[in-house]
């Protein structure tokens, strides 16, 4: 029998959970695949917005790095505008990071949005694998309750192996949704700790520049 073969058949055996776990496994990977995709294209933006914009704070060229923050929607080009909105009328580094903050608080449940329903997809592929399990077993015992006993085992047998199949299948689609889940919570936490370095360095060289200009 061919793999191919064999995969249909041991879907068809399973009954109709099979066909329920495997639904919940392709909305768990089109969300995982959505997911990483954003989470790819928002760390990459963020690299590419600082390289942009740090030589003009440096400099303390502030108009035209609020000017070209403002003009972008990524997650840290508004923070980084937020910043800079509030550092001419900020009295002291504590204004100024709290609105940094609040703007980051706006951004993290962006990039923590339906991670967390992979967890639960995988949970329910697990209970309702187990769940198909014990209704097949049911049914089997039910059903070799009726017949002759010397035919009982064999029956017995081949029942209990086709009700496993949905526990299976349940743990072969949990499994990937966990590690799945995993990469994506470190992708973001990855994405949270670059904008809090970022709002630190911005921070100190304000904090640094406005020291200078206060000396002068």
């Amino acid at each position: 029998m061919s793999y191919y073969n064999y995969a249909v058949s041991f879907i068809q055996d399973g009954g109709i959970f099979m066909y329920i776990i495997m639904i919940v496994l392709a909305i768990g990977l089109a969300i995982a695949l959505e997911r990483y995709l954003y989470l790819t294209v928002a760390k990459t933006n963020n690299r590419r917005m600082m390289s942009k914009v740090m030589p003009f704070l440096q400099r303390g060229d502030y108009k035209q790095a609020y000017s070209l923050a403002s003009k972008s929607n990524h997650a840290v080009s508004r923070m980084l505008s937020q910043g800079l909105s509030r550092y001419k009328s900020a009295s002291n580094r504590d204004d100024i990071e709290t609105a940094m903050e609040e703007s980051m608080m706006e951004v993290i449940p962006r990039l923590e949005k339906r991670t967390h329903y992979l967890a639960t997809f995988a949970n329910i592929a697990t209970l309702l694998g187990l769940l198909g399990t014990i209704l097949g077993l049911i049914d089997a015992f039910t059903a070799v309750a009726e017949i002759d006993a010397a035919a009982k085992a064999e029956v017995l047998s081949a029942a209990i192996s086709i009700a496993m199949n949905t526990t299976a299948l349940g743990l072969m689609a949990a499994i990937p949704l966990l590690l799945i889940h995993t990469v994506l919570q470190t992708k973001t936490t990855e994405i949270v700790d670059s904008l809090e370095m970022a709002t630190v360095k911005f921070i100190n060289l304000m904090m640094q520049r406005k020291s200078i200009k206060d000396a002068k």
